[in-house]
């Protein structure tokens, strides 16, 4: 029987908005009825797809609050689209403000409907969930939901240390996914879109044409991702081989990356590309993804980087460690170690073949482990099991 699922996310580029977006889409095709209450149009949802409905949140200002009351605004939506589309399920990502709204909501309309699925992704337990000052309402909200899944163990260890959650209390690991049609190596490779990407240097467009190494780095540009910590290890491999820099994402450290370029005089081969929407394209054009997070719970940039092939060369913190298998399908160093991964990128530029080799091994795991269609399914069986009570 079709379910009539709700899902709540930040319509953002990050990785919780993708999962949860591309979940949604895949849980759709398979003739379930997915809601989507958020803020703005999530990322990836493409228009004109069946069974998928979208409910705008709007917070409004009053004069007497002093921000938009984001949370209870959402809570209110949730009791409107509950009552008049007969969901059975909500699927919140994020515990705060997601899973208290959904309680709120849950506490209103009385009846012991929607059931709550929530899905942590790691900011709300490793730094949120971990202040003092949202600890209880984290808590609660956690120990409130029906079912509670993580991306990886590493989160879910943290779950039951940092906010204390009793051991009988179930969390269900269920590794986020990635869809390996669409990030998969390219059969051709053809260098010109990136090539003018460099056009104020023609020398570096020459080098592209000839046998400039590309590193990659996509993320959401936050202080946890270490920008800066991205251009000291493409400033370490620059001063000794011939490479070029993209980075795709945008967010609250690229101007202090954009002056680090241009400190270091590495403007010329650095490009800064913003928000794409079709990520996998510029992947295929690169050699080797860099991903020296401070902490991850997950890490699906890398998922999604090694269907596409490339090994990745970052940290090994929280999760990155379950979806990077170090030396196989790339390098893990000590948080901030930059000497040591650009010492890994030289290495895989040096050697082509073990560079291959990885790539392989990378689309391989990612095939035997984090495949869409295997994770969906563990998804769908949880959210059926909810809806008939169990």
């Amino acid at each position: 029987m079709p379910s009539n699922i709700g899902v709540v996310c930040f319509p953002t580029v990050g990785g919780s908005g993708i999962l949860a977006t591309e979940l949604g889409v895949a849980l759709a095709k398979r003739g379930h009825r997915v809601h989507f209450v958020c803020t703005g149009m999530p990322t990836r949802l493409e228009p004109g797809l069946d069974n998928i409905f979208f409910h705008g949140v709007e917070a409004k200002d009053y004069p007497v609050f002093p921000s938009a009351p984001y949370a209870l605004a959402l809570a209110s939506r949730l009791v409107e689209v509950v009552q008049y589309e007969q969901l059975d399920i909500v699927h919140v990502h994020y515990a705060i403000p997601h899973a208290t709204s959904a309680y709120l909501a849950k506490a209103i309309l009385g009846n012991g409907r929607p059931k709550i699925l929530l899905t942590l992704h790691g900011t709300d337990v490793t730094l949120v969930g971990s202040d003092p000052s949202y600890l209880a309402i984290t808590r609660f909200s956690i120990l409130q939901s029906d079912f509670v899944t993580v991306p990886s163990e590493s989160l879910r260890d943290q779950t039951y240390n940092k906010l204390s959650i009793p051991p009988e209390f179930p969390i269900e690991v269920v590794p986020n996914f990635v869809d390996m049609d669409r990030f998969r190596p390219a059969a051709v490779i053809d260098r010109s879109h990136l090539a003018a990407l460099f056009y104020r240097c023609p020398k570096v467009v020459t080098d592209i044409y000839g046998d400039a190494t590309v590193l990659i780095h996509v993320s959401n540009f936050r202080p946890v991702k270490r920008i800066a910590d991205v251009l000291d290890i493409f400033r370490r491999v620059a001063s000794v081989r011939n490479a070029v820099l993209v980075l795709v994402g945008d967010g609250p450290d690229r101007s202090r990356a954009e002056a680090f370029a241009r400190q270091h005089d590495l403007w010329h081969r650095v490009a800064f590309l913003g928000k794409q929407e079709h990520v996998g394209s510029w992947l295929t054009l690169a050699d080797i993804f860099l991903f020296p997070s401070e902490n991850e719970s997950f890490g699906l940039a890398a998922l999604e980087a090694q269907s596409t092939g490339l090994p990745v060369v970052g940290s090994d913190a929280g999760g990155i460690r379950e979806v990077v298998e170090d030396s196989v399908t790339g390098f893990l160093h000590s948080v901030g170690d930059t000497a040591a991964m650009a010492q890994s990128v030289i290495d895989l530029i040096d050697d082509k073949n073990r560079r291959h080799q990885m790539g392989l091994a990378a689309r391989s795991r990612v095939n035997e482990r984090f495949r869409l269609d295997g994770l969906v399914t563990r998804y769908e069986r949880i959210i059926e099991d909810l809806a008939a009570g169990h």
